[in-house]
């Protein structure tokens, strides 16, 4: 059982729970947007899509081992506190993110600098694993009744955020800099940016206080594989379509403007960006629907446009025109952010009390790692091999079909239930 500490303001909560994602996402961003320049820097080769998938493939490193992250900080979460996991994460999370920005290049120390980059990812990985699962939970338990979706939101909300200020500033730079000097050490930058927001994260955290913890099951993670596996294999479906949207979209659209359609730097960066925001202002609104008519409907609906459009949207997003790429973008950006308004505390609500953390990290991870953080590697891998631009679309296909099953034939409506606290 939980007992929360002294009540908290509403703006403390929300700050406490989306500032770390803030900083994931940033970081994670800011790799994806100049995955271009690190696969040619840190793993070079005459064939630039060869470059590209080296990047990329450091970049899955980092979420292949997410679920075991996620395990830890989850233990974490059900025996010392929800507060207790979300101070660590943000502490450790640092590191990666502003070594990554003093790494000497291919260049300089030859195959030490490829492995240093996916040593830096697992960490990165690792350290994060819990991050959103934490925060999301953390924000659920301490929503006012019939507002855990628009509560829950904000930590993606603040994974947002992070990707839109490191959109921004790698669309700032692309704009102010020339692209040798981008090239050579302007990408650096963001990177080291980076511990600002983390030192930011640090002190609200610090500040939330700590609850007190009576743990419903001696060994979470046992029990999260035995008596809950079909709980944890339910959730974690029901997060695969949106993590493949999301990455789709938000990540590996901006290498695939550059590289399939051969639109400059600044402008895949700045579609990024509209798009990035318009997701903000979309959130919101999903969850606070979500409150209202349910989480299936939302989960629903954003999985049918997945299964069904992802062809179409990314058949739209292979053009040389700006407008037709935006226009691709903004139909996976409304599809994640329907799907985000059902998922988002449907992943709280879905899971028992007794394993919430650890259990969340796991089936969220799984998902995240496995499906998610590999798609911009499976993209990229898709094309190299057929030649095929919208190929790509079948994954996001795939993935939206997953979710769409697990919605419709294994879940049940959450959103109008109390929110359990002990032995289910």
């Amino acid at each position: 059982m939980i007992t929360p500490a002294p009540p908290k303001s509403t703006t403390k909560v929300l700050l406490a729970g989306l500032i770390g994602n803030v900083m994931e996402w940033y970081d994670f961003a800011v790799y994806g947007y100049f995955a271009t320049v690190i696969g040619r820097e840190f793993f070079p080769s005459s064939d630039p899509a060869a470059s590209l998938i080296g990047a990329f493939g450091a970049f899955a490193a980092g979420f292949l081992v997410r679920p075991l992250g996620g395990m830890v900080f989850g233990r974490i979460g059900d025996l010392a506190g929800r507060q207790r996991a979300l101070q660590l994460s943000v502490m450790v999370m640092a590191v990666p993110t502003v070594m990554m920005g003093l790494l000497p290049t291919h260049s300089q120390i030859g195959v030490a600098a490829p492995i240093a980059v996916v040593l830096l990812r697992i960490v990165q990985g690792l350290s994060v694993g819990g991050e959103y699962t934490s925060s999301v939970i953390f924000l659920s338990e301490n929503a006012p009744a019939r507002q855990r979706g628009f509560y829950a939101i904000w930590g993606l909300w603040g994974s947002v955020l992070g990707m839109l200020l490191g959109s921004g500033f790698g669309d700032l730079l692309a704009h102010t800099l020339t692209p040798n000097q981008l090239g050579s050490w302007g990408w650096r930058l963001p990177f080291l940016l980076g511990a600002l927001v983390a030192t930011t994260g640090v002190v609200i955290r610090q500040g939330i206080g700590a609850e007190i913890i009576e743990p419903l099951v001696r060994s979470p993670i046992r029990a999260t594989f035995g008596r809950y596996r079909l709980q944890v294999l339910r959730v974690m479906a029901l997060n695969i379509a949106s993590s493949v949207g999301y990455y789709a979209v938000f990540v590996y659209a901006v290498s695939y403007a550059e590289q399939v359609d051969h639109l400059s730097a600044a402008t895949s960066l700045s579609l990024n960006t509209g798009v990035l925001a318009v997701l903000l202002m979309l959130y919101p609104i999903s969850a606070w629907l979500s409150d209202r008519i349910g989480r299936k409907p939302m989960l629903i609906s954003g999985a049918s446009c997945l299964c069904f459009g992802a062809l179409p949207l990314f058949d739209l997003m292979h053009s040389s025109d700006p407008q037709r790429v935006l226009w691709g973008e903004l139909g996976l950006t409304l599809a994640v952010a329907l799907l985000a308004g059902g998922k988002n505390p449907a992943n709280v609500e879905l899971m028992p009390a007794e394993v919430r953390c650890t259990g969340l990290a796991v089936a969220f991870n799984l998902a995240e790692g496995y499906f998610g953080g590999t798609t911009p590697l499976i993209a990229t891998w898709l094309i190299a091999q057929s030649g095929n631009p919208v190929l790509p679309g079948v994954w996001v296909a795939f993935s939206g079909l997953c979710t769409l099953i697990t919605v419709c034939a294994f879940t049940h409506e959450t959103a109008f239930r109390p929110l359990s606290t002990g032995t289910t």
